[in-house]
């Protein structure tokens, strides 16, 4: 019983005490109706204190000298209401039981008569608020039309004719030397082999190494850097003195696959070497340190110009710079490409066209350029979008398709860009709207496939599979906006937000929390239920899950946590664990 009940539960019991007197000297004739009132009275207010006892309440004159104050303060809310009270009077002015009556009370919209939250392993969203998934009034994402439409929230919107004469110059070309045959597409939807809680935060960025097929890298968002060879599972090297925040974005440099470069939210660019850790500044937006937020840059984007042997990089003010990767110096002065003050989220440089870039930023809009004659407000061409455009990027073989992930869960296609690029060929919906705690999702093409159509991407929305939540990774057909495949296990019940595809072979690479996962295709002999109940997962357990003297993990401000518990028909696990030697700067594991 919270301190307002207990005030007006002896407020209510003076009031009917003050009643009880008042009716006894109206009415002295009656004494015999008085003393069975009084009688009444009391059988009830002891009804009221063994219910009060059983609710571990006493009910006792220091209790009521303890709550005066609090039945003073009730006391005028209560006259104010004289309605209930006339309603529930009853014979000889005593007051009637007091009902509460708990309504449901939605926590989005604060109204009664309905719930939103996850009910089980489904959310329910409010019906009073536009849906979650495409993000228009009238219904819930349960009913949205798009996710029964086509299964699990993709629809493509309607093919336009978008051919133009500039179509020959590509087909004549750059069409011409590419290989038109497709290769055979396989789904990696096996979970190989994990290495849990690698990193001490969420996994913020993923890329393979180039030439060493079983290295992947990946970043946080402390800024720690690491290496994991992931068929040799327990040879992993992180490096936490290459920045000191998220670590936004990695590139390996061409001519030298050992030199990484980095970019992070502290406003720098580092060179980094992967064999020995040690890094080297190229760039430094924050000379002066901390001055508050209206002057701190951070970098997001950055990609390289292989031709021209230059580093690309936008900061969270709008503006781009170049830097030369030999001489590692800056070129030129900042260049504004997206309304100032607004964050570049990405870059990319078409592969066939080195010198075409692709930027994306928070002012909704994606925009084309030509770096040989870059000029402030002089874009190609600009891709309106909704609300803030997550990534861009070309696609990997021809560079004449365009695939963006925006915050209002549309994936935008557009097929030519010599076409009209006023409104994108498709628009796909899909879950992947995100909240601060979360690193955003980008959709990317599959780098093997030719036909470049295949692009991959986590989903937010989680789903019911055996009566367990799930979040799945998404293989969409971006020309007709189906849902190819949808990876999943019951063993990672948290969000994947960043995904990774090998760039030669059928590997997915997933960061979901601080775990990175490895997903292969299924030989044939793992096709059989019988192969596949006794195929284990290997796991390891990196420096992220190691116990600090307090007995407690690295602090994580996430909010999805690496639960491992998964549903039902659970896989035999076989768990490896590691010991972990931290040294300065770098730890071997």
């Amino acid at each position: 019983m919270g301190p307002t009940t207990r005030a007006q539960f002896v407020y209510n019991r003076r009031r009917r005490r003050r009643s009880g007197g008042r009716h006894a000297v109206e009415v002295a004739s009656d004494e015999e109706e008085q003393r069975q009132d009084t009688s009444s009275s009391s059988d009830e207010g002891g009804d009221e204190e063994e219910e009060a006892e059983a609710s571990g309440v006493e009910v006792d004159d220091d209790d009521e000298e303890e709550v005066e104050e609090e039945a003073a303060a009730a006391q005028p809310a209560a006259e104010e209401r004289p309605a209930p009270a006339a309603a529930g009077e009853k014979r000889g002015g005593r007051k009637g039981p007091i009902t509460i009556s708990l309504k449901k009370v939605c926590k989005v919209c604060k109204r009664t008569g309905h719930e939103a939250g996850f009910k089980g392993a489904v959310y329910i969203d409010c019906p009073m608020k536009p849906c979650f998934l495409c993000k228009m009034p009238g219904h819930t994402t349960l009913t949205c039309p798009h996710k029964v439409a086509m299964e699990h929230g993709v629809i493509p919107a309607p093919r336009r004719n978008t051919n133009t004469s500039l179509d020959y110059v590509f087909h004549s070309q750059v069409k011409g030397r590419i290989s038109m045959a497709k290769p055979k597409f396989l789904i990696p939807d096996q979970l190989e082999c994990g290495n849990i809680k690698f990193h001490q935060r969420r996994v913020t960025c993923l890329e393979f190494h180039p030439t060493k097929n079983n290295v992947l890298l990946s970043g946080d968002k402390k800024g720690l850097l690491g290496i994991w060879d992931y068929v040799k599972l327990h040879e992993k090297i992180t490096y936490d003195s290459v920045h000191s925040c998220i670590l936004n974005s990695m590139k390996i440099d061409t001519s030298n696959d050992g030199i990484l470069y980095t970019a992070s939210s502290d406003g720098t660019i580092s060179c980094t070497e992967l064999d020995t850790g040690i890094g080297s500044p190229l760039l430094n937006l924050n000379p002066d340190g901390w001055n508050g937020p209206s002057s701190w840059r951070m970098i997001y984007g950055m990609d390289l110009n292989t031709d021209k042997g230059l580093l690309l990089v936008a900061d969270s003010f709008g503006f781009l710079y170049f830097l030369d990767r030999r001489s590692k110096t800056r070129i030129g002065h900042p260049i504004l490409i997206h309304k100032k003050g607004s964050k570049v989220t990405s870059l990319h440089c078409n592969p066939a066209q080195p010198e075409v870039l692709l930027s994306s930023g928070n002012d909704h809009y994606a925009r084309i350029w030509d770096t040989r004659k870059l000029e402030a407000n002089s874009p190609l061409a600009s891709l309106a979008h909704g609300r803030v455009v997550n990534s861009g990027y070309f696609s990997p073989q021809s560079g004449n398709k365009i695939l963006t992930t925006c915050q209002d869960n549309r994936i935008r296609v557009w097929d030519y860009i010599f076409g009209d690029l006023q409104s994108p060929s498709r628009e796909i919906v899909h879950s992947h709207d995100f909240n601060r705690h979360l690193t955003p999702f980008k959709a990317e093409w599959d780098p093997k496939d030719y036909t470049e159509t295949v692009a991959v991407i986590g989903r937010y929305i989680s789903e019911n599979y055996n009566g367990v939540a799930l979040h799945p990774i998404d293989f969409i057909d971006t020309s007709s906006g189906k849902l190819l495949a949808e990876v999943m296990d019951p063993d990672i019940t948290t969000i994947s937000p960043v995904n990774k595809l090998h760039p030669q072979d059928d590997i997915l690479a997933t960061g979901s929390s601080r775990s990175i996962f490895i997903w292969k295709p299924k030989t044939e002999d793992e096709l059989t239920e019988e192969r596949t109940k006794q195929k284990a997962k290997e796991y390891v357990y990196g420096s992220g899950s190691r116990k600090k003297s307090n007995g407690k993990h690295g602090d994580s401000s996430d909010d999805d946590s690496d639960d491992d518990s998964g549903g039902k028909n659970k896989k035999v696990k076989k768990t490896r664990f590691t010991h972990t030697a931290k040294g300065k700067g770098k730890s071997k594991i």
